[in-house]
């Protein structure tokens, strides 16, 4: 199936009253893995490609890599740059082939933002691509993405609606007590979503697509094995799954998910190494760690998302 646009997703996401994960992927392995776990069941999928990701994977290979895995996968998927933090990256990425951008200005101030937004709207709309846009800030760090405040800034309802109205922006991120990375929250503080600011934001956009970023939940299993075979990462509390799925069934159309990904790759080669220390096939450790990204990425689009079954609605 060719790539699409995230416009029709989260139309039928809103009205079905499920989200759409966007699962950040660093090699074009893990995005393949990704595909399989959307394929296995049936659910749509964003490919969410960071600027550091978009380097490392090189620009000139990621739309061949996607236009490939279109030709194999049957389910609809989009190509989303992942906090783009510049102007002229989003354009590059519009015209590399991403069908779908984020512009972060959000270290910007208000109108800043906005003219920023803007300008990657007109430029992207003008070429069939839709746009994201964030308001308030996500507490912690994810690559460059970096917020001193540990709570973040919470998004105002009023802000959002001016932004949108404004911008004509296709979706819009929101910071209501998500946070970066693994480490979102000190031992034994309480992760909390602030429904209240979700639901007043809806009330004022109905309809509109909104967005979720850091969202790894860490699960304790990926954690666990991680660290059983050698790895020494720090325990860490994340999104509590039950939060993501009464989120998704209140306005949330996009859910961002990236650190569980590199858990449970690093987790799964650590297993196969420690357990299989005689062999030097590169491929049966990097399948290892795949396949626990698979495997992680399907039980969200079941069982956090509700987003398996969809791929033909």
């Amino acid at each position: 199936m060719p790539l699409v646009t995230t416009k029709e997703m989260f139309e039928k996401a809103l009205k079905g009253g499920y989200a759409i994960g966007a699962f950040n992927v660093d090699t074009m392995d893990i995005l393949k893995a990704t595909l399989r776990a959307a394929e296995k069941t049936q659910s749509p999928v964003i490919i969410a490609i960071s600027s550091g990701a978009l380097k490392f994977i090189g620009e000139d290979y990621i739309r061949q890599i996607c236009d490939c895995a279109a030709k194999e996968f049957t389910i609809p998927f989009a190509l989303h740059l992942d906090h783009g933090k510049s102007v002229d990256l989003c354009k590059r990425c519009i015209d590399i082939g991403f069908t779908s951008v984020m512009i972060d200005a959000s270290a910007y101030d208000f109108e800043e933002n906005i003219r920023q937004t803007k300008e990657v709207v007109e430029y992207a709309h003008a070429r069939g691509v839709v746009v994201e846009s964030e308001l308030g800030a996500i507490a912690g760090i994810e690559e460059d993405v970096v917020v001193d405040d540990k709570y973040g800034q919470f998004t105002h309802p009023d802000q959002a609606e001016e932004f949108v109205k404004r911008t004509g922006i296709d979706s819009l991120a929101i910071a209501i007590g998500t946070a970066h990375g693994a480490y979102k929250f000190k031992p034994g503080q309480k992760p909390q979503l602030r429904f209240d600011i979700l639901k007043e934001i809806t009330e004022r956009l109905p309809g509109f697509p909104l967005v979720l970023h850091g969202a790894s939940s860490v699960p304790a299993s990926a954690l666990e094995r991680l660290n059983a075979y050698g790895g020494k990462m720090p325990a860490a509390i994340g999104i509590p799954e039950a939060m993501l799925t009464e989120a998704s069934q209140k306005g949330i159309a996009k859910i961002n998910v990236g650190t569980d990904l590199r858990v449970a790759f690093v987790g799964g080669m650590r297993k196969a190494l420690h357990e299989q220390p005689e062999q030097f096939d590169s491929r049966l450790f990097l399948n290892a760690g795949l396949d626990c990204i698979t495997d992680l990425v399907a039980d969200k689009m079941v069982n956090v998302f509700h987003s398996a079954g969809h791929a033909k609605d």
